[in-house]
């Protein structure tokens, strides 16, 4: 850890909500310098010069989830460090298996997924099925206002301003509950009928509503609730729970620079790749020396 720059060197690529949010967990950090800020449209392969590249260490992808990997790629290529929130859980492997190969071409750490869910969570279900390998997690998201599904429903053609809400059922079991504000002569129907099929909302109970304004229902708190129920060698009934409530955006915001360090302690190391939160060593998140975060943490 001793090889990590005094002040790391950090852009933000995004400037919606997480990235406004990342903006200001850097200027809280001890460690880090914000060094730019890059609205969309403004990295490509040719912007992506020697000037940046020797002015920046990691840059955050804040984009929308489905533009993550174009972005990343292009950074990664020139053996820029990035770290991005991309949120579907049944496309993370995908992901990370075609930036790795970019990132292990060009010596780069990509930590994908760097969120709260998946990401931190994440973690924490790797622990529980550490503490207890047999048995089953559940994990329950909010009620609260979730950005990935918000951006995707925003997407759909007539829809002028959008929120979608989870409300948890239990179990891991959730119902979507999306506003919408249409466009004038837009048709709902086939509004509605674009958002149940995007995969965001295909695989649960989902609920589309218009509405007059979306601003007076906008929120961005959200939260989980985490349970494993499971076995410890062969005694049974072990029980672990895990509750926050949350600001979606900024701690989705503080998640990612943390990671940002981990990246930069990582390329340090030779570890080169892409890589989700259950890879990395938590004491590589956080500020200090290894000698000082082991003898007050352990």
């Amino acid at each position: 850890m001793s090889n990590l720059k005094s002040q790391i060197r950090v852009a933000i690529l995004g400037y919606g909500n997480i990235g406004r949010a990342a903006e200001e967990a850097i200027k809280a950090a001890p460690d880090m310098e914000l060094t730019g800020i890059y609205h969309h449209g403004d990295i490509n392969e040719q912007m992506v010069n020697d000037k940046m590249v020797n002015d920046i260490d990691v840059v955050l992808v804040c984009t929308p989830t489905r533009e993550v990997q174009k972005f990343a790629t292009v950074l990664a290529a020139r053996g820029i460090c990035t770290v991005d929130s991309f949120d579907i859980h049944g496309q993370i492997w995908n992901l990370r298996e075609n930036l790795d190969a970019v990132c292990q071409a060009n010596k780069a750490v990509s930590i994908i997924s760097a969120g709260w869910d998946p990401g931190s969570d994440s973690m924490i279900r790797a622990i529980l099925m550490a503490l207890a390998p047999k048995g089953l997690t559940y994990t329950n998201f909010g009620p609260g206002r979730s950005m990935g599904h918000t951006v995707a429903a925003k997407s759909k053609p007539g829809v002028k301003n959008a929120l979608s809400m989870t409300i948890p059922l239990g179990t891991g079991i959730h119902r979507r509950m999306v506003y919408v504000e249409l466009e004038e002569g837009a048709d709902f129907k086939a509004v509605e009928a674009a958002i149940l099929a995007d995969d965001y909302f295909a695989h649960d109970e989902t609920h589309v509503i218009q509405v007059e304004s979306v601003d007076a229902l906008n929120n961005v708190a959200h939260g989980v609730n985490l349970v494993r129920n499971g076995v410890s060698g062969e005694t049974h009934n072990q029980r672990f729970e895990f509750n926050m409530t949350i600001n979606n955006p900024a701690l989705t915001g503080q998640v990612m620079v943390s990671c940002a360090r981990a990246a930069l302690r990582m390329k340090a190391r030779g570890d080169f790749g892409a890589k989700t939160m259950i890879e990395i060593a938590p004491v590589d998140l956080l500020p200090g020396t290894k000698e000082s975060l082991i003898k007050a943490l352990v």
